[in-house]
C-alpha cells in the first residue's frame, strides 16, 4: 500500500482513537452517572474523581493516557517500516491529542487533554514525559490545583522538548499541543485569578458533608 494512502489512514485511525470517551466508559463500567452532568462537566479523570469514586477515575486516567501513548508508539514503530514521511509521528501525536479534545463520539465537545498529553509525551520520549509528569505533580500536590499544575506542565514541556532534541518537528507539535493546552484551561486560569477554582478533592468533601447533614 502506498505511503500516501497510509499515512491519512494513520492519521484519522489516531484520531479515532483519541475520540474514544474513556471517562464515559468508566462511568458506565462503575454505574455512575455521566461525568457531563456534574461538577466541570469535563469528561476527563479529574472530574470523575468528583463523583467519589477513585476506581473510576483511575480507569479514566490510564485509558486516556493509554491512548496517546498507543498511537505514538505505533506510528513510530511502523512508519519506517512502510516508508512513512519524518512528520508522520507528529501529526499522529496531534491527531490522536486532538481526538480527545473534540471527539467524534461526543459531538466534538471532549476533555482538556492532560492525560492524553501525558500519554503521548511518553511515547514521544520517556524522559520528556517523566519530566512533564512531575512537573504536573509537583504543582499539583503543593497547589491542590489541578489546573494549575496542567497550565504549568504545559507550559513547561515545549521548553524540555528544546533542551532534549534541539529545534524540530516534534518540537513544533510539542508546542502545539502546549498551547491548545493552556487555551482548554483558560476559564481555569481566570477562575485561579478569581480565587473560585476548587481543588482537587474538592467535590468528594462537598458530597461527603451533604451526605452527613442528611444523615
Amino acid at each position: 500500500m502506498s505511503p500516501l494512502l497510509i499515512t491519512p489512514l494513520a492519521i484519522l485511525a489516531a484520531y479515532l482513537l483519541g475520540s474514544i470517551p474513556f471517562a464515559l466508559v468508566a462511568s458506565r463500567l462503575f454505574g455512575l452517572a455521566d461525568p457531563r452532568s456534574y461538577g466541570s462537566r469535563n469528561p476527563g479523570a479529574t472530574n470523575v474523581l468528583r463523583s467519589g469514586h477513585k476506581g473510576a477515575a483511575v480507569v479514566t486516567l490510564i485509558g486516556d493516557v493509554a491512548k496517546g501513548w498507543l498511537a505514538v508508539f505505533l506510528a513510530e514503530r511502523y512508519a519506517a517500516d512502510f516508508g512513512l514521511p519524518g512528520y508522520t509521528v507528529g501529526v499522529v501525536a496531534l491527531a490522536v491529542f486532538f481526538g480527545h479534545l473534540y471527539p467524534i463520539f461526543l459531538g466534538f465537545k471532549g476533555g482538556k487533554g492532560v492525560a492524553t498529553a501525558a500519554g503521548v509525551l511518553l511515547a514521544i520520549d520517556p524522559w520528556l514525559g517523566l519530566a512533564t509528569l512531575c512537573t504536573w505533580l509537583l504543582i499539583a500536590f503543593t497547589s491542590r490545583y489541578s489546573s494549575l499544575a496542567a497550565l504549568v506542565a504545559a507550559s513547561a514541556a515545549p521548553l524540555y522538548a528544546f533542551l532534549l532534541w534541539g529545534s524540530n518537528g516534534l518540537v513544533l507539535a510539542v508546542g502545539i499541543i502546549a498551547m491548545a493546552l493552556v487555551g482548554k484551561h483558560w476559564p481555569n486560569l481566570q477562575r485561579l485569578m478569581a480565587g473560585s477554582e476548587p481543588k482537587i478533592g474538592a467535590g468528594r468533601k462537598t458530597a461527603a458533608g451533604r451526605r452527613a447533614t442528611s444523615e
